[in-house]
């Protein structure tokens, strides 16, 4: 009897066939070594580098002006002319205001007549003085008539320096009719126009404020005053920043001036200020500014991203790449300042290291890694850096 194969049969038999060959196929590729294995943990690294950075403390300041004067007059009397628009910048003697002159003048002309009679009048006394003196001197007059005239000779004289302080006086008042300006600066707000009377001295006229210079006040913790006190006797000055709104990258720059001599014990900071030329109007009173206090300058620290530095159970560690692209932790790390996010590395670091900024969470002593270039340029110091 001959026997046949059922088609349902063949098309199993077919099918278990090929799966058998896929899986053999897949067998084969899992075995066979990719290029990627053994790539080792993606990472991005810097280097170590040594340059100059310097040691700052940052505060909050307020620009205040270097001088405010209200100007007030020092006569009463109408304002005649304003010789300046508020808001004006003004320089020492500039004419601001004039007050109606007339009535000084005319006191001023009494005053002067009054010395031309009085001269008149000790010229006669001074005659009859040296005619008793004669008279007292033959035994002629006596000595009544002798003290008479002598005594009128001194009142006279006396007249004579009380009418000169009089022209003194009315001079000076006279010259208090034409306000000027006391130093160079702007003008504020006008609270008088011409033709209002000013009463001396209870009216203030307009306020002006010298900018040029300018002052900066910021406060520090007091912990702080040690090290800027020793600096501020050792160097010529210390050299203060100050950024305005809007002025990120181009601060004006200045020097501390002024140490205040106590400390507010409410909040344990001690006032500081620093002078500005302020030649472009840079800085206007009443700002706040970011201020940059350098107290010196650290020589060819080492210095490495801030975000290379890592924080564990026993403290601060790094990640170097040694030259086999495994990585090493250090944990022998002694870091001081940070600065525009770079850490000053005190020891622990060389420079020319390469060290891991970015990927450490995949990372213990002796991995292998792969280095990758950085999704943004950073720091001027993070590098895409070939390893062996």
């Amino acid at each position: 009897m001959k026997t046949g194969h059922h088609p349902f049969i063949l098309e199993r038999r077919l099918i278990i066939f090929c799966s058998l060959g896929l899986l053999v196929s897949s067998c084969s590729k899992n075995e066979t070594p990719g290029k990627g294995q053994g790539a080792g943990a993606p990472v991005i690294v810097a280097k170590a580098i040594a340059q100059d950075v310097p040691v700052k403390i940052s505060a909050v300041g307020n620009v205040r002006a270097y001088s405010t004067v209200s100007i007030r007059a020092q006569v009463t009397g109408p304002i005649t002319e304003v010789h300046f628009q508020e808001g004006q910048e003004v320089k020492a003697g500039d004419l601001l205001f004039s007050i109606d002159p007339r009535s000084f003048e005319a006191a001023l002309n009494q005053a002067q007549a009054n010395l031309k009679r009085d001269e008149a009048q000790m010229i006669n006394s001074r005659l009859e003085f040296l005619r008793a003196s004669n008279l007292f001197q033959s035994k002629i007059a006596s000595q009544a008539d002798y003290d008479t005239a002598e005594a009128n000779y001194h009142a006279a004289e006396s007249t004579l320096m009380a009418d000169n302080a009089a022209i003194t006086n009315a001079q000076v008042s006279l010259s208090y009719t034409a306000i000027r300006s006391p130093f160079d600066g702007r003008t504020g707000s006008l609270a008088v126009k011409a033709g209002n009377v000013v009463k001396a001295p209870d009216d203030v006229l307009v306020t002006i404020t010298q900018i040029r210079p300018i002052y900066v006040a910021f406060a520090v913790p007091e912990r702080q005053l040690p090290a800027i006190r020793q600096r501020a006797h050792t160097a010529a000055a210390l050299s203060i920043e100050a950024f305005p709104p809007g002025e990120t990258n181009n601060p004006a720059r200045g020097e501390l001036t002024f140490i205040d001599n106590s400390v507010d014990t409410n909040t344990g900071m001690i006032l500081l200020k620093g002078t500005f030329a302020n030649t472009n109007d840079v800085l206007w009173p009443g700002q706040f500014v970011q201020t940059s206090l350098t107290l010196n300058t650290l020589t060819q620290a080492i210095v490495v991203p801030s975000q290379a530095v890592q924080i564990g159970q026993n403290g601060e560690y790094i990640f170097v790449v040694r030259p086999d692209s495994t990585v090493e932790v250090r944990t022998n790390l002694v870091t001081g300042i940070t600065y525009e996010g770079q850490t000053v590395i005190t020891s622990g670091v060389k420079p020319g290291e390469t060290i891991v900024t970015d990927g450490q969470l995949k990372l213990t002593h002796g991995v292998k890694v792969a280095v990758k270039a950085p999704e943004a340029e950073g720091s001027s110091t993070n590098t895409s850096v070939e390893t062996p």
